[in-house]
């Protein structure tokens, strides 16, 4: 274990950085792969199949978490894949231009997402290793709301940059290729400024454990993890919560961008980018702050059920978009806004459930597991989203997402909660 004993001002230096690294490779793979793939001319079939595929990493991470507490600092492990992802991005950019790029590119977006896995492992676990247990209450709001903001500057100005960019240079590679240099260059110079910012463990303070005993506490983890009672619902649960979500996510983009006569609303990536980038992160970042405090006013069951309801009546939206087709910008921002605001507001649900799974010895694994299952239930269905848009329409597609939720309400009427749980005493 590494112990380190920073002050509160130093903390500032590294933890807003250091979190918004963490968000730049997710809105990477959640967002810019598909609209940079749809602008490069990939079928929606192909890029939702592709693109899910880039969330394995994120899936099976606890099953190389010991690996980044057996070996080296955690410090050097978050500026060695910082730097890494920087050379990553800078690969891609090279790649883009190139025909057959996607291959490549592929294959380099799926090494940056394994860095960025196991940067998240390495940054949480310096998270609780640095701070005292009240300063890790404090700054759980400025990592969230800097992860965010790495969201709205992927989603949102990433995409907006690529847009002009391209009408800059004439072409669609070579517009990309520049956003993928600035990425490039970020991580390069973080790297650099966590080089420099990270705390630096105690001369002497790193526990030294064999192999042999990190490995025991790795399988106790995983036994402990699946001999907690109900943890059948639970997993249940963990899978079908986002399945709506899983399923639209990939095609929302795609059906921003098509043109009108494919279904789609014929965005351009500036619209784009500024509708569901900007103003659909910032409501999704204020409907997670207003789950977060009614659910620590009034506990997670009695929150439950209008926090599952919030998430997924507002997917309806895209029903209406999609048969409507308003070329009204303002009113699609605003249908993208409800929407994003519902999603924020119902997923805390999802998040605070995940902490009580979590609760007790090996918390930070088990928490770990819990992110792993998170992320198997966006992949799988994802991977079939974009056939499946290609022979519903874009229509009838949301309408089978809306049919979709049902899972999740079921296994919310199935969990039992305790009453005062997630509420301030």
């Amino acid at each position: 274990m590494e112990i380190t004993k920073p002050q509160t001002p130093r903390a500032w230096r590294w933890i807003p950085t250091l979190y918004f690294c963490e968000g730049v490779p997710n809105a990477v793979v959640v967002t810019l792969s598909v609209v940079m793939f749809k602008n490069l001319g990939l079928s929606n079939a192909a890029l939702a199949y592709y693109t899910s595929w880039l969330y394995l990493p994120w899936v099976v991470k606890p099953l190389w978490s010991p690996v980044v507490e057996l070996f080296g600092h955690k410090r050097r492990w978050i500026v060695t894949l910082q730097f890494a992802m920087g050379l990553a991005f800078g690969a891609i950019a090279l790649a883009l231009p190139f025909p057959g790029f996607v291959g490549p590119v592929l294959a380099l977006l799926w090494l940056m997402a394994f860095c960025s896995a196991t940067h998240d492992i390495a940054a949480d676990g310096l998270y609780l290793d640095a701070l005292p247990a009240h300063e890790q209450a404090a700054f759980v709001g400025v990592r969230n709301t800097c992860f965010r903001l790495a969201t709205m500057a992927g989603k949102g100005g990433l995409v907006a940059l690529a847009g002009a960019l391209i009408g800059l240079t004439g072409g669609v590679a070579r517009g990309w290729s520049l956003v993928f240099v600035l990425l490039a260059v970020f991580f390069g110079l973080s790297g650099v400024h966590h080089q420099r910012a990270l705390p630096v463990p105690a001369e002497g303070s790193r526990e030294r454990r064999d192999g042999r005993s990190v490995l025991k506490d790795f399988v106790e983890a995983f036994r402990s993890f699946f001999a907690k009672p109900g943890i059948g619902l639970t997993l249940f649960f963990l899978l079908v919560y986002r399945l709506a979500e899983a399923l639209a996510l990939k095609m929302v983009e795609p059906f921003l961008l098509d043109p009108r006569s494919a279904g789609g609303l014929g965005l351009t990536n500036e619209q784009l980018g500024l509708s569901y980038g900007f103003f659909g992160v910032v409501s999704l970042l204020l409907g997670g702050l207003l789950g977060g405090l009614l659910i620590s006013r009034h506990g997670l069951r009695r929150m439950l059920w209008p926090m599952i309801l919030a998430m997924h009546v507002p997917i309806g939206v895209f029903v209406l978009l999609a048969r409507t087709q308003p070329e009204n910008l303002a009113l699609v921002g605003g249908a993208l806004a409800l929407e994003q605001f519902g999603y924020g507001f119902g997923f805390t649900a999802y998040m605070v459930w995940m902490m009580k799974v979590a609760e007790g010895a090996h918390r930070t694994a088990h928490y770990a597991i819990c992110t792993g299952f998170m992320a198997l239930g966006l992949m799988l269905p994802g991977l079939k989203a974009g056939w499946l848009q290609e022979r519903l329409g874009y229509a009838d597609f949301f309408l089978w997402v809306c049919v979709a939720t049902l899972p999740s309400f079921a296994a919310a009427a199935l969990l039992k909660i305790d009453p005062a749980y997630g509420r301030k005493a």
